[in-house]
C-alpha cells in the first residue's frame, strides 16, 4: 500500500514544484496541478480533487507570500482588505456555483483573458514602474471590491484568477509586476484558506497525498519566488503572458474537446 501511494504521489509532486515555481513567479500553477491530478491521482471523486489540490497550492502561496514580504515592500492595507473580502466572497461563488451554467462563463472570461494579454503585450511599460494611484478611503473601497469580485469568482469558476489579480494591481494600484505579483499571493492563501475551510469538514482532502504534494510545490515556490526577487518585474513580466498564452491555449483546446 505505501509502495502503491508512492508511485502516485511520485509524479503529482513533480508536476506541485512545477507549479509552485510558476505560480510564485505571475499564478497559473492551477493549469498544471489541478490537470495532473486529474489524470495521475487515484482519486475518483471531483471536490476530493479539488479540495486536496487547495490543500498542496496553500503551503506554496503562503511561503511564496512570506518570501516577498521579507524582500518587497508591500501596500499591506490593499493586500489585506483584498485578501478578507476575497475570502468572504469566495465561499458565496462556491455557494451559487450549481445556479449558473459554467458555459456562459467560458467564452466571457477567454475574450477577457485574450484582452488582458494582448494590452500587457503592446504596453510595454504596464507594470515597469511602481507609481501609486489611490491613497485613503478610495484604496481601501477598490481594495474591498476587487477582493468581492475576484473571491466570488475565484470561488465560482476559477482559471485566470491570479493572472486578473496582477492586472489589477497594476492598473488599479499603481504597482509594478513584481510586487503586484507578491500581493496576488496574499489574496491567493485567502481564497485557497476559503476553499480548505469549504472541502476539509466534508472530507474532501485527501491529507497525506495534499502534504506530500505541499512540500515539493514549497520548494518550487522558494525557488520560483527567489529567482523573481533577483530578476525584477520585466522577468515577472516575461512569466505572465506566458501563463497568459497557456490559459488562453487552454480554454481554447477545451473548447475544442467540447465540441
Amino acid at each position: 500500500m505505501l509502495e502503491s501511494f508512492a508511485l502516485d504521489a511520485l509524479p503529482l509532486c513533480a508536476f506541485a514544484f512545477l507549479a509552485g515555481f510558476i505560480d510564485s513567479i505571475a499564478g497559473g500553477g492551477g493549469l498544471i496541478q489541478l490537470p495532473a491530478l486529474f489524470i495521475f491521482s487515484p482519486l475518483d471523486e471531483h471536490a476530493t480533487i479539488f479540495g486536496t489540490n487547495k490543500l498542496s497550492s496553500i503551503c506554496g502561496t503562503s511561503v511564496a507570500t512570506a518570501q516577498y514580504a521579507r524582500r518587497v515592500e508591500l501596500d499591506w492595507r490593499v493586500a489585506l482588505w483584498t485578501a478578507g473580502f476575497a475570502f468572504v466572497f469566495s465561499f458565496l461563488g462556491a455557494r451559487v456555483v450549481s445556479l449558473v451554467p459554467k458555459d456562459w462563463i467560458r467564452p466571457i472570461v477567454f475574450v477577457l483573458l485574450v484582452v488582458v494579454g494582448v494590452y500587457v503585450a503592446a504596453k510595454k511599460d504596464f507594470g515597469a514602474n511602481r507609481s501609486p494611484k489611490l491613497t485613503g478611503w478610495k484604496s481601501t473601497l477598490c481594495a474591498a471590491l476587487l477582493g468581492a469580485g475576484i473571491g466570488f469568482y475565484d470561488g465560482f469558476f476559477g482559471p485566470g484568477t491570479g493572472s486578473f489579480l496582477i492586472v489589477a494591481f497594476i492598473g488599479i494600484f499603481g504597482c509594478d509586476f513584481l510586487r503586484a505579483s507578491a500581493m496576488a499571493k496574499a489574496v491567493n492563501f485567502s481564497t485557497n484558506f476559503a476553499a480548505l475551510c469549504y472541502f476539509a469538514p466534508a472530507g474532501h482532502v485527501i491529507v497525506s497525498l495534499g502534504l506530500a504534494m505541499g512540500a515539493f510545490n514549497v520548494l518550487g515556490s522558494i525557488l520560483g519566488s527567489r529567482l523573481a526577487l533577483l530578476k525584477g518585474s520585466a522577468f515577472v513580466r516575461g512569466a505572465f503572458l506566458l501563463v497568459i498564452a497557456a490559459t488562453i491555449l487552454k480554454f481554447a483546446l477545451d473548447a475544442f474537446d467540447a465540441s
